[in-house]
């Protein structure tokens, strides 16, 4: 009984979203590989993401029986199997390394991702009025999700706990106001974060054209993805001593099974959380970084970037 539960909710939460509006003979191999980069790249848990590339592959495999379908496309190797390698934790001087090296435009994205621990979706979603630099904090209230045929759509969290206020460390706050002033929409309702021509900022896009060339530029030899990064958030909020439900009210995470353990935290004591953070920060970067031109170091004038 337990297994299919497991076996409707992977069906209810990532198949059906994904596949459900097609036909068996739209679901290719290709589409299978991007269906499941996307739930990994939005922070979905490998295992849950295997488990449900299982319950595709065996409906699938019902569907060959039964003649619907000549051949299975879920043929991504390895993609079923739970044993993945544990995720790397990029180190502070890691986070600024790739914060310097990316476009200036996505300075504030890496950094505000890191330690306010917002996930891609939530900071491409992001408006001007969700950031009160007077009282330190950002309000998170959607996310942007990018569907199998391309288009970009703005949804709600996955989770009610996913709404929630999240104190930024003061000690990245100058870099928020920077960003704010030099590359956000004009207006309460404009976006934070923006492509590098002016539209919608696309995963794909960041990942293989912006993240991947800084990651490299900085001289991070193992491979971290952007989402890595929330790890490093995680770990420094923990090791300030917050409790279970505070940590996970301010990632963003819930449970059925546990719904009373991650209430909200207190603004009070999150900002507290925020606070410690920033001071772990400056104890790590006791030299003061040298005032930084917009693109240095990227090759790219500011006009270059499309703003």
């Amino acid at each position: 009984m337990r297994g299919r539960a497991s076996d409707t909710k992977a069906c209810r939460l990532y198949i059906l979203p994904a596949f459900g509006n097609g036909t068996l003979a739209d679901i290719k191999e290709a589409s299978i590989r991007r269906w499941r980069h996307n739930l990994l790249g939005e922070g979905v848990g490998e295992p849950t993401v295997a488990k449900s590339y299982r319950v595709l592959r065996a409906i699938l495999n019902t569907a060959v029986d039964d003649g619907l379908i000549r051949r299975n496309p879920c043929r991504v190797r390895g993609a079923g199997n739970d044993s993945s390698p544990e995720r790397p934790v990029p180190t502070i001087e890691e986070v600024y390394a790739v914060a310097d090296a990316v476009p200036t435009r996505y300075r504030a994205f890496v950094l505000l991702g890191t330690f306010a621990s917002l996930r891609f979706g939530e900071l491409a979603a992001l408006r001007r009025r969700d950031i009160d630099l007077d009282a330190g904090i950002v309000s998170v209230r959607r996310a942007q999700a990018e569907l199998q045929d391309g288009s970009l759509i703005t949804k709600d969290p996955k989770s009610e706990a996913g709404k929630r206020v999240v104190a930024i460390p003061a000690i990245i706050l100058p870099e928020i106001r920077w960003h704010l002033d030099e590359y956000a929409e004009p207006g309460a309702d404009g976006l934070v974060f923006l492509g590098p021509k002016g539209g919608r900022l696309r995963r794909t896009h960041f990942s293989n054209r912006i993240w991947t060339p800084a990651r490299r530029r900085a001289g991070i030899a193992h491979y971290v993805r952007f989402h890595d990064l929330r790890h490093t958030g995680n770990n420094l909020a923990a090791s300030t001593g917050a409790s279970t439900r505070e940590l996970m009210a301010r990632m963003g995470h819930s449970s059925s099974r546990a719904a009373l353990i991650y209430q909200h935290a207190t603004h009070q004591r999150d900002r507290l959380i925020a606070d410690a953070v920033s001071e772990a920060i400056s104890k790590t970067r006791r030299k003061p970084r040298k005032k930084r031109r917009p693109d240095s170091g990227t090759g790219m004038a500011r006009g270059g970037e499309g703003r």
